[in-house]
């Protein structure tokens, strides 16, 4: 009898334990954030002013700032933009997932195709319970299978292509790349406008139809990569504060401006539904700033399309509230590939093992102060074989081989060498000085080199799909 009472309470207990462990999992599954990853195009590290910018207005990513953490030394995966868009959503190195440079309309002049057997991002959250969207710029394919909504994406409202020819009719040679999952359409409106609109319009209809489900918004921003096209009235705000202002610079910084007060939207929209404590919100950019429109990009040396900081440092900023300390930053260097494994750790997901990311999580947290060292590394194609650039990090030091002129020189003749602790602006390069330490940075390079030189970046038959073969 004493036995069989001890076995009805162990059940009991047992059973009260298996209740409360469904309970927790449940509890983890009602607590899991939401994910906005907020990615400008073409954005120079110092076009904020929560990154020093004294002649423009960012008042709502400044805000997320305030509200949260700036990471000083965050990195772009390339100088260009569909590289790093593919590292954002792989965790892997561009070059890896056959994405080495812009993949465009023309077959010509398009250099990479996204592995189509390689799983991204949305695909994780998908399976644990997320519903995913992307809404605008997807800038990784044109046609199936890469489109986002055969990607991962549950919904996906915005622009297939690499960029605008403008910004009002959001044609590319001629075509219209804007879809609402795979449906063509032809709105009016300016493209940030509409961007931020159908970003609301998400996240509103998402509490209303899915209120205990998480969600994972993607939202790209094609402002303000060129044509730098800002709206009349946020124009004439600008020139009204800066008369002065040359007319290239007053046109870009009302084009950030605009973008800035489309975000303040979506934060806006956030408030509103009680989605803000709820929510990790990310703020980066794609590559740094094209110096021939006007951009900042800090005291960073060159812009957008080259190896130097100016070209891959990027304005970052995460705000997680009660979560990550407000109005705080870190010194950690890192890679845009690094928020693959950060934001599925944030959602509860285990990250693959096999990528190359790492998880930024506890920096965020407060948990750590900095990363584990490792070699940072940077590809960008642009041409052929022969337009190939790149550039390799160790510790302080930092290799650069830009893509080769039309001199008959050997490729590694052009090897710059930067001391980026003692010369954080690259002015000094010790190349010609330091003959031992430049082999030993090309030898790492040329390692690298080798584990991806013949990854395809076209599909089998040379073509991306939805590419079109020259006439």
């Amino acid at each position: 009898m004493l036995c069989s009472r001890i076995g009805i309470v162990l059940c009991l207990v047992v059973g009260m334990g298996a209740a409360w462990l469904v309970d927790v999992a449940q509890a983890d599954q009602d607590v899991r954030p939401n994910l906005l990853v907020i990615l400008a195009d073409d954005l120079g590290w110092g076009d904020l002013g929560c990154f020093g910018s004294s002649d423009l207005q960012t008042p709502h990513i400044d805000r997320l700032a305030r509200e949260g953490m700036r990471m000083l030394n965050f990195y772009a995966n390339c100088p260009v933009c569909s590289p790093t868009r593919a590292s954002l959503l792989t965790g892997y190195y561009p070059d890896v997932v056959g994405v080495p440079g812009v993949i465009r309309t023309h077959s010509w002049n398009s250099w990479g195709y996204l592995n189509p057997k390689v799983e991204l991002l949305p695909n994780f959250l998908a399976k644990a319970g997320y519903d995913t969207a992307l809404v605008g710029k997807w800038h990784l394919g044109l046609d199936r299978p890469n489109i986002p909504t055969a990607r991962g994406f549950t919904y996906f409202h915005g622009f297939l292509g690499d960029m605008m020819d403008d910004y009002w009719n959001h044609r590319r040679h001629g075509i219209n790349y804007l879809r609402e999952n795979e449906q063509e359409i032809d709105p009016p409106g300016h493209a940030t406008d509409l961007f931020t609109e159908w970003a609301c319009q998400y996240i509103r209809r998402h509490h209303q139809t899915q209120p205990n489900r998480p969600f994972f918004l993607y939202l790209a921003y094609n402002a303000p990569h060129v044509p730098i096209q800002p709206p009349e009235e946020a124009l004439n705000r600008y020139r009204q504060r800066h008369p002065d202002a040359p007319e290239k610079r007053s046109k870009l910084a009302a084009l950030i401006e605009h973008m800035d007060a489309g975000i303040g939207r979506v934060l806006q929209t956030l408030d509103e539904l009680g989605l803000t404590e709820s929510t990790l919100v990310v703020f980066t950019s794609d590559n740094g700033g094209q110096l021939d429109v006007g951009a900042n990009n800090g005291p960073w040396r060159s812009g957008k399309g080259t190896m130097y900081e100016g070209g891959i440092r990027v304005p970052m900023v995460v705000r997680w509230p009660n979560k990550i300390q407000a109005n705080s930053q870190s010194e950690a260097i890192a890679l845009t590939m690094d928020l693959f494994p950060s934001l599925l750790e944030a959602a509860g997901v285990e990250p693959p093992t096999d990528r190359d990311g790492v998880s930024l999580l506890p920096i965020w947290l407060g948990k750590a102060e900095d990363l584990l060292a490792r070699e940072l590394f940077w590809v960008r194609l642009e041409g052929n074989k022969a337009g190939f650039s790149y550039a390799i990090r160790r510790g302080k030091y930092k290799l650069i081989r830009p893509a080769p002129t039309k001199s008959l020189a050997p490729i590694e003749v052009f090897d710059q060498l930067y001391d980026l602790e003692a010369d954080p602006y690259e002015k000094q390069d010790l190349a010609p000085q330091q003959p031992q330490l430049l082999s030993e940075m090309r030898r790492l390079l040329e390692n690298r080199i080798k584990k991806t030189i013949d990854v395809p970046w076209r599909d089998e038959q040379g073509l991306g799909p939805g590419e079109i073969a020259p006439q």
